[in-house]
């Protein structure tokens, strides 16, 4: 932490500015001379690289080849999946993983290649290794997808842990997308890029590196495949990325270029080989299917910061009941518990919470709670008096336990990369759900000091269980938030086994989809912000996080009308779909704009309402296929190199094309359409795809397309399920997948599929099932019959 830190920590935290800022400093403090006391410093080095091979060892599904200085584990999983590591480095331990590694896919071996070297030859894949120890990934039919050069350790003399660098060449035409929520997506461009996740504080914009969910995934999409590579290792580090060109250099391509610098931690790697639904199906078989949200929690919330009372509850639900405005979750920061006991909500502001919790329930609005991993280190508190005698908090190198700065004081951290601790604060969740929430959202889960900022709360040398297996902070710092994640869903499933948890987390890792979903945390509220928004939510799909969403309204300076709607449009085509205001923020509600901007606002959310069957559908696909529900265009033509580059618009599933406006003072705005017929859903004029259309865009609404032929269920105007259905092209037939699932519980609804098609002047909509063709299950209103087809 430095001066400016300190400033803005103070500016926080108003006239308690001063004596919160020398907290942290205090903190910051103590955690820099830990450091100093229980780290080595890095001195000399050894570097050191493979060398070459020496000996072939074949095993299941590939084989172990020994060089001079190291050794490669090869194995082709039974999903298709493909391992490497370095230095004896297997699959497992993993907070990626779902469970145990998958099996070895009998077939493949380690059989010899050219020039002296090794491949392991799969269904999907060819995985070749040099003399000296570079790593190829082919397609089948010998076209190189990534080439990984021979890895470079740097060894201390004196021991610890080695930092590494692995330099890798990707197609000249390849683009980079994911490394978690990064705001300068979804393509990623030349640039440097941490894995460390940030703190509150550090607001994200375009041009930001800051980011509270990190993660070492990249997926790359070229005309020869596309790829999603996996480095697993939980360490700092970072990724230098450069795309290639194409005829640079006398005719010759110029590759695009990966070097990732790690810290320290295992040098291991998965790969995954296909479309990119092929290839999110793969990585969720191995870091597990994405966690079904509740019904609800795909509807409309609002989230209250600061502190609040029930009278400021009641008032925001009335005002979107009175104007009319859908709502069906309110979100309560952390200013809504005691401060000093980290669960129990404060009873004095409000008294009557679980009563007004059922009131609302009834209405079909339910409550959600913020938490954050910190309890008040103050004797006579409960949960930290039973953490202290259960041993859970983190300690330092030296054995005592890391205090950091809360809104209350000083705090401490449960370590909950331990299985044992995990249960314990899993189990605390028990005292909310008794005060009527039914969801909880995740705050300062980094973890961060209440005002540091950015500045990691436990010092790198604190201790961690790491599942048993022991290690410090550096190791453990980018988990922390996933770990908590878990030990909040976990819980849940325990206390409450009959519904499907809902939680919301600030920061995580790779397998965060299989406890919850994530929030952006603190934007930038202007249009850099906004841009940054649809960034990072499509960033994170593509490293198989489908649920997430930014905050409608920001957390900084109050929005323009302008921006506010145009935030809202966005967000309402977006998985979590979350306005936020402070206490008594009206300027921040959908009223505090003026009646031009209610009544726009209104319309929006109305919309959303209405498309939430087909939310609940997205849902259910994504955790049984691991496909987001914000796609980029490029999701079914990845070779298509203008939708490569296209990052202002978004594929809804597979039926629905969103074009946001995202610069101010815009009416009219260029749509780039994939191949097909698309339909403007408000005018329901035709256009033919590829191409590039020039629509209005006026200020209450943004261009939504839907694709001909497309089937999808919305809820009707009686409030009851019905099918829209948007006319195929003459001669061609169209369909969709309809999942029905109004509950919260676990039963598993039924996909119905359904196909469209001209017959005479009508178009006929069949549900296709195992025993045939039959009627479908709800009314069809069929659109885009008049068939007017726009000049081109």
């Amino acid at each position: 932490m430095d001066g400016r830190d300190l400033v803005r920590s103070m500016k926080a935290v108003g006239s308690a500015g001063v004596a919160q800022g020398l907290r942290t400093v205090r903190a910051a403090w103590r955690s820099r001379r830990a450091d100093a006391a229980a780290l080595p410093r890095r001195g000399a080095e050894r570097a050191r690289v493979p060398g070459a091979m020496r000996e072939v060892v074949p095993g299941p599904g590939g084989g172990v080849v020994r060089f001079e200085r190291s050794e490669l584990r090869v194995l082709v999983a039974v999903n298709g999946a493909v391992f490497w590591g370095w230095d004896g480095a297997g699959p497992e331990p993993s907070h990626a993983l779902a469970g145990r590694c998958p099996e070895p896919d009998p077939r493949a071996v380690l059989e010899p290649d050219k020039d002296g070297g090794r491949r392991v030859v799969a269904e999907r894949v060819t995985v070749a290794v040099s003399r000296h120890g570079a790593v190829e990934v082919r397609t089948p039919g010998g076209v190189v997808l990534r080439r990984e050069v021979p890895p470079r350790w740097w060894e201390p003399v004196d021991g610890g842990p080695a930092r590494w660098t692995q330099r890798s060449e990707v197609a000249a035409d390849a683009r980079f997308f994911g490394l978690g929520g990064r705001s300068v997506g979804p393509r990623l461009r030349d640039g440097t890029y941490r894995l460390w996740n940030s703190g509150p504080g550090l607001r994200s914009a375009a041009g930001a590196d800051a980011a509270s969910v990190t993660m070492p995934v990249q997926m790359v999409v070229a005309d020869a495949g596309t790829h999603l590579v996996f480095h697993d290792t939980t360490w700092d580090g970072t990724v230098v990325l450069r795309e290639g060109e194409e005829g640079a250099g006398s005719g010759h391509d110029r590759p695009g270029r990966s070097v990732l610098r790690m810290d320290g931690g295992p040098l291991r790697c998965w790969v995954t080989v296909g479309t990119p639904a092929r290839v999110l199906l793969t990585w969720a078989s191995l870091t597990g299917p994405p966690a079904l949200p509740p019904a609800w929690a795909l509807g409309h919330h609002h989230a209250c910061s600061g502190s609040g009372d029930e009278q400021e509850l009641r008032r925001i639900v009335a005002g979107h009941q009175e104007r009319g405005l859908p709502l069906e979750a309110v979100h309560l920061g952390l200013g809504h518990a005691d401060a000093q006991r980290v669960f129990t909500v404060d009873e004095d502001r409000f008294p009557k919470l679980p009563v007004l919790a059922e009131e609302l329930r009834r209405e079909g609005v339910r409550l959600v709670s913020a938490v954050e991993p910190a309890v008040v280190a103050v004797p006579g508190n409960a949960v930290y008096d039973e953490g202290a005698r259960g041993d859970v908090f983190v300690r330092d190198a030296a054995g005592a336990v890391v205090r950091g700065v809360g809104r209350a004081g000083e705090v401490v951290f449960p370590d909950v990369t331990h299985a044992r601790v995990r249960a314990w604060w899993g189990g605390l969740y028990g005292e909310r759900l008794g005060q009527g929430f039914a969801g909880f959202w995740h705050d300062l889960d980094a973890p961060t000091s209440f005002a540091a900022f950015g500045e990691p709360t436990l010092p790198r040398s604190a201790r961690h269980g790491l599942e048993g297996r022991g290690g410090d902070h550096r190791e453990a710092h980018n988990v922390y938030g996933l770990c908590v994640a878990r030990a909040g869903y976990e819980g849940l499933r325990e206390l409450s086994p009959e519904e499907r948890p809902f939680v919301l987390a600030r920061s995580g890792w790779a397998g965060l989809q299989r406890y919850g979903g994530t929030w952006s945390g603190d934007a930038v509220t202007d249009w850099a912000g906004l841009r940054a928004s649809l960034a990072r939510v499509m960033g994170l799909g593509l490293c198989g996080v489908p649920y997430s969403g930014p905050d409608v309204g920001g957390s900084g300076r109050a929005p323009s009308p302008e921006l506010y709607l145009r935030g809202l449009q966005l967000a309402a085509y977006l998985p979590l779909f979350r306005t936020h205001a402070g206490p008594g923020a009206a300027s921040r509600e959908p009223w505090g704009f003026g009646d031009a901007v209610l009544g726009h606002a209104r319309a929006v959310l109305v919309e959303r309402r209405r498309l939430l069957p087909y939310f609940v559908t997205l849902a259910h696909l994504a955790r049984r296929t691991g496909a987001p529900y914000v796609r980029p265009l490029w999701w079914q033509a990845p070779e298509d190199r203008t939708l490569r580059d296209c990052e202002d618009a978004f594929l809804l599933g597979d039926c629905l094309l969103v074009a946001p406006v995202l610069r101010p003072g815009a009416d009219r705005r260029a749509v780039r359409l994939p191949r097909g017929r698309w339909y403007d859903v408000r005018t329901e004029r035709a256009y033919e795809g590829p191409a590039q259309v020039l629509v209005d865009a006026p200020v209450e609404r943004i261009p939504v397309f839907a694709r001909a032929g497309a089937v999808l269920a919305v809820r009707g105007e009686d409030g009851a399920p019905e099918l829209e259905v948007w006319a195929p092209a003459r001669g061609r037939t169209g369909g969709g997948l309809v999942v029905s699932d109004a509950g919260d519980g676990w039963v598993e609804p039924e996909i119905e599929r359904y196909v469209s098609r001209w017959e005479g002047r009508r178009v006929v909509v069949e549900r296709s099932g195992e025993d045939g063709v039959g009627a479908p299950s709800c009314p069809v209103r069929v659109r885009g019959l008049a068939e007017r087809t726009a000049q081109m």
